[in-house]
């Protein structure tokens, strides 16, 4: 079936639009400490109350089967709209930490219909070359999840405010693109009933279990990578004097992750999403060992290093999404990589929680050792022999 051309680009828009939502706290996190009065450990607080907000959500869509019992350009819309209504309820000159966890927790619930959902619309159009359109759809997540930084390194207005203002405002117009020009697909299959025990019958057929346990280990890396990256950038700035922008280049080391979900899917598509997956979980896990190492270096090789590892830790996502929804039954896709992503997202949690805690007891240059725990666990299973 002849897919319309214009599906791909508005999602991929729209993707981008709203997950800018997700960073929108972390990328103004001086002025925000701020408003609280909160000292170190809000980097901790903000990014994991998000990341809990979207486990719940996504907790209550896989529960209720949303995402295949209605439909998914509607969910989109409607949680564009709620997740910027919460983004920008930190748009206040006070702001009490019980303020600032409800208004993330808000937002990364009602980014349980979008991220998920967004991959559900691409699997409901695309049968064939999923691995390709998701490496598209990740990577605009990412460079999504990076557009804060860069809007509060360009020092717009010298105001975070506007951070909050245009990262809210792209999110509507991103929810509105998808609902008014983004059908339902042709290879969707709406599943009519709640059925209670979806969960665990996904979780028995093996290729499912094998991609969402590598995918397990891929988000403990992930998401505490990207939170830590600005700490990893002014220790080594602090130890070697070096000066530079670390909104910007963190910017660009998360985005340049969005680049590598495209080009892994590209490759993908000739040698499978499995072997994408596993590589770049292999060579991230690599760089998670290495990475004292990376502080030793000069400026140029660090940043360079740092780059690199940015984007394998990124590379496998849209692989193991693909990897997860090909192994689902059509009518409980949706169903699958919500669950999945709800499991991720509460691993990744840990993981920010331990850096955090880490961070305040050891040097930090160290910190990033821990995180190989999840690429060495999901290469574990991922070796394990399954036909794909």
């Amino acid at each position: 079936m002849k897919h319309k051309p214009h599906i791909l680009p508005i999602l991929i828009l729209a993707q981008f639009a709203c997950t800018s939502l997700w960073f929108a706290g972390n990328a103004i996190i001086d002025d925000i400490a701020l408003k609280t009065g909160l000292g170190p450990e809000i980097i901790g607080y903000v990014l994991s109350s998000v990341q809990f907000g979207f486990i719940t959500g996504t907790l209550v869509f896989a529960f209720l089967m949303i995402a295949d019992r209605f439909s998914p350009s509607k969910i989109f819309f409607i949680c564009a709209l709620l997740a910027a209504a919460c983004n920008l309820s930190l748009f206040t000159e006070v702001l009490s930490k019980w303020q600032l966890l409800f208004a993330r927790f808000g937002t990364g619930f009602f980014l349980a219909g979008i991220y998920p959902i967004g991959m559900k619309i691409a699997a409901d159009y695309y049968e064939n070359g999923l691995g390709k359109a998701l490496g598209f759809l990740v990577g605009a997540l990412v460079l999504g999840t990076s557009f804060p930084y860069l809007l509060s390194g360009l020092e717009l207005n010298s105001n975070s405010d506007t951070v909050l203002i245009i990262t809210s405002a792209i999110a509507i117009i991103g929810g509105v693109l998808v609902v008014l020009f983004v059908p339902n697909g042709p290879f969707r299959k709406k599943s009519t009933n709640i059925k209670i025990k979806a969960g665990i019958a996904l979780f028995k057929i093996p290729k499912f279990r094998q991609a969402a346990i590598g995918y397990f280990g891929h988000m403990w890396e992930l998401y505490a990578f990207w939170a830590f990256t600005p700490l990893a950038l002014h220790t080594y700035a602090s130890v070697t004097n070096a000066t530079f922008s670390i909104p910007l280049l963190t910017f660009a080391i998360i985005a340049l992750g969005g680049l590598s979900c495209v080009l892994g899917g590209y490759v993908a598509d000739k040698i499978g999403s499995h072997k994408i997956a596993y590589y770049a979980l292999l060579v991230s896990g690599v760089f998670c060992i290495i990475s004292p190492l990376l502080f030793k270096l000069p400026a140029l090789l660090f940043l360079i290093g740092w780059s690199f590892w940015g984007m394998a830790a990124t590379a496998d996502s849209p692989q193991f999404s693909s990897l997860i929804a090909n192994a689902a039954p059509p009518e409980l896709k949706g169903t699958g990589l919500t669950l999945v992503n709800c499991f991720g997202f509460a691993i990744s949690i840990i993981s920010i929680q331990l850096l955090t805690l880490l961070a305040e007891q050891i040097n930090p240059t160290l910190i990033f050792l821990f995180l190989s725990i999840g690429p060495l666990l999901g290469l574990i299973f991922m070796t394990k022999k399954t036909a794909y």
